[in-house]
């Protein structure tokens, strides 16, 4: 039996693999192992199932023209093939034109090399992942209040707190685990209450007490109602806000000018239900918010993130048990990736690339020249792929996602993968939307097969071991960045295995804000999961933070906002009357990499199918059933329509899940725009402008009796 890291959601379920025959035959969950402590959800429980030998990338492939036939290679051919051309592309056209694409499903070790390559050895910051479309108006929002990244909470907040207040996190489907502690609170403890804010009625919101169904876009201006409602109601915490918070003058005063009506009528919920949600949230109760990709991705999502947690400071709702903004991950190491710092403006230990002290100290303990680390922020996922649309890269390194699929307006993105001289995607597979694009393909080891770090929501490290053997020739991750590294002339990289990654990075993190030099990898395999902070001389790790009331800040203090509501960067007209929002579905992952392949999980959703209230489905001529165009300004995607009520007029709700694979317009993200937060630079996947269209001559690949119109 080996104990490893659920590769899925950023919960950080520890796992049991049992294998027979070199082959996983089942998943079982310890009940005395953090975080989960024997709950396993659906997913994770058929993990074992998800391994098709069939679809794995076993050996090098290389395209011998833009546009060829792959054919097999060697290791020594595939990684001259990449180091030359990263080579020569510095050489012709500089740093600029060089870029990696990465994952939060990338462990912490191999994460942590591909920032140490590109910014330091490399000289380019162009560097981002699929976190900045789901984590980067977290990270702004904590950094703007709080003066740093890394949420304040813990899991054993949880089972503490007296009132849950839910916003853009559909936890049934994304967290299950989790939302079953908090469940479990609500039975044992009399009192405790559960709000959900979703314009959808989502699974999560039929378990609340209070279903506030805001209208799309209109977080802030709820959010400053509910704040309004705190002040008038007198449940500041008056003496906390002296002594831990500055802004407040500018807030109250805000505040106390709002304009109910307009705000009323922007966020679509009644007045009597926000004077409900105020009381439950107020008068001393503890208070635990728990937000994701809903107030997350968005062209103001970083308002509405300081936007709730301006709600909390002036409650004194931080940094006690039971209480805080906690935001959760949507993967299994997007706050690993964030330490190690491989988004555009990151450095190791929550280091930035514009401070001079930040870069000199990485330098030094690379040994790097002064200047080897540009001091601009790189360009992030979306400006990332306009670039390679306009031409700008000559270099495209993928590891361990599928932009083809995941990134707003495929139209560009795609566009972008055909224009770059050398696509590189590392991969398990061989048959993903995007390795379709690649010169040269490595296969990497998956999960199960490699020994590697992940950090979940609650700031929890914890360890996974192998429990089967690599198939074929693929590498695990660290080890592809390290062989292609060496082959460029570099000496950094002589890495005999992954624990010694780990001690380089965790070293790297001494007197920074995410302080890890405690946590050693004999302290990782002896004990399990461990928080951080855990600087080495501390006797414990940290639980919670800020339980002083002092932040990392000029003043010490947390700061307030006075973000004020927007209205979305699209908004319907007559064209397209309705809005379109994406997200997840309880029994896929990301772009369906391995769920797609579990046919316990897959008979459940084979395809796209789209949420509309029946006033919208009569008013485009459909019923329940019918296969429909969603249309937006930007392109357009195939799903089956499923007439609800639980969606609000003028929503349409689509899973981001599905690609090509089933019909040449299935992604979701053909029809989402490319406005980004300016802030965190995340795109608005939430809020696009659309219409339906009915297409009775489509139908998908997989369509059969088992499907609701077969």
């Amino acid at each position: 039996m080996t104990r490893a890291t659920c590769p899925y959601c950023g919960v950080g379920c520890v796992v049991e693999v049992k294998v027979q025959g070199g082959q996983m035959k089942s998943i079982h969950a310890d009940v005395e192992a953090a975080p989960n402590f024997g709950m396993m959800c659906p997913k994770g429980a058929l993990l074992f199932k998800s391994d098709d030998a069939s679809r794995r990338l076993t050996e090098p492939m290389i395209r011998d023209e833009k546009g060829g036939p792959l054919r097999p290679a060697t290791w020594a051919e595939a990684i001259r093939k990449v180091a030359d051309g990263i080579k020569d592309t510095l050489t012709q056209r500089g740093p600029d034109a060089v870029a990696w694409y990465g994952s939060g499903q990338l462990d912490t070790e191999a994460s942590f090399l591909f920032t140490k390559l590109f910014k330091g050895y490399l000289g380019s910051n162009h560097t981002d992942t699929n976190s900045r479309l789901c984590m980067s108006s977290a990270v702004a929002g904590y950094v703007r209040s709080f003066g740093s990244d890394g949420p304040p909470t813990c899991y054993e907040d949880m089972d503490l707190a007296d009132t849950f207040f839910l916003i853009g996190a559909n936890m049934t489907a994304n967290h299950p685990v989790l939302f079953n502690r908090i469940r479990r609170r609500r039975a044992t403890h009399e009192g405790t209450r559960i709000i959900v804010v979703d314009p959808r009625r989502s699974k999560t919101a039929e378990f609340a007490d209070l279903h506030l169904a805001v209208k799309p876009g209109g977080d802030v201006a709820l959010l400053r109602l509910l704040a309004k409602a705190a002040l008038d109601r007198g449940d500041l915490d008056l003496d906390y806000i002296e002594q831990s918070v500055e802004g407040f003058a500018e807030l109250k005063q805000q505040l106390d000018e709002l304009d109910v009506d307009a705000m009323l009528d922007a966020c679509g919920v009644p007045a009597a239900d926000i004077e409900q949600a105020a009381e439950w949230m107020g008068g001393g109760r503890k208070l635990l918010s728990c937000y994701c990709m809903g107030t997350n991705q968005s062209s103001r999502g970083t308002d509405k993130n300081t936007a709730l947690i301006d709600l909390h400071l002036m409650l004194g709702q931080v940094g006690k048990p039971g209480a805080g903004p906690f935001s959760l991950t949507g993967q299994p190491n997007a706050m690993g990736g964030r330490e190690v710092g491989y988004l555009a403006h990151q450095l190791p230990g929550y280091r930035k690339v514009t401070v001079d002290a930040d870069r000199e100290a990485l330098e030094q303990a690379w040994g790097l020249a002064e200047g080897s680390i540009a001091a601009e922020p790189g360009r992030p996922a979306v400006e990332m792929f306009d670039a390679a649309a306009r031409g700008e890269l000559g270099v495209l390194w993928v590891a361990c996602t599928n932009p083809a699929v995941s990134m707003p307006d495929l139209d560009v993105t795609q566009h972008g993968l055909r224009e770059t001289p050398l696509v590189v995607v590392q991969d398990c597979l061989k048959d993903t939307e995007t390795a379709a694009y690649a010169d040269v393909l490595l296969p990497a080891a998956t999960w199960g097969e490699k020994r590697g770090t992940m950090t979940n929501s609650e700031r929890l490290i914890t360890r996974s071991d192998a429990a089967l053997p690599i198939p074929g020739e693929a590498r695990t991750d660290w080890k592809i960045v390290c062989d292609i590294a060496q082959a460029m002339g570099f000496h950094g990289f002589d890495f005999a295995d992954s624990d010694e990654v780990w001690d380089e990075f965790r070293r790297l993190t001494a007197d920074t804000l995410c302080d890890m030099t405690g946590i050693t990898n004999e302290q990782l395999d002896q004990h399990g999961g461990t928080h951080w902070p855990y600087p080495a001389a501390a006797e414990r790790p940290t639980l919670r933070r800020y339980v002083d009331g002092v932040f990392p800040t000029p003043s010490g203090k947390a700061r307030l906002s006075t973000a004020s509501y927007e209205p979305t960067a699209e908004t319907a007209d007559d064209e397209y009357p309705l809005n379109l929002t994406t997200g997840r579905v309880a029994q896929h992952w990301h772009t369906r990499g391995r769920t797609g392949h579990v046919p316990e999980l897959n008979r459940f959703a084979p395809h796209p199918v789209a949420d509309v209230h029946p006033s919208d489905a009569g008013g485009f001529g459909l019923v329940d059933g019918d296969l429909a165009w969603v249309e937006s300004r930007h392109g357009r995607a195939l799903a089956e329509v499923s007439v609800t009520t639980n969606t609000r007029p003028g929503l349409v709700f689509l899973p981001f899940h599905f690609g090509d694979t089933l019909h040449p317009e299935t992604a979701a993200n053909y029809a989402t725009h490319r406005v980004v937060d300016a802030i965190s630079k995340q795109p608005e996947l939430k809020h696009a402008a659309c219409r339906l269209v009915a297409a009775p001559n489509e139908t998908f690949a997989n369509l059969d009796e088992g499907s609701r119109n077969a």
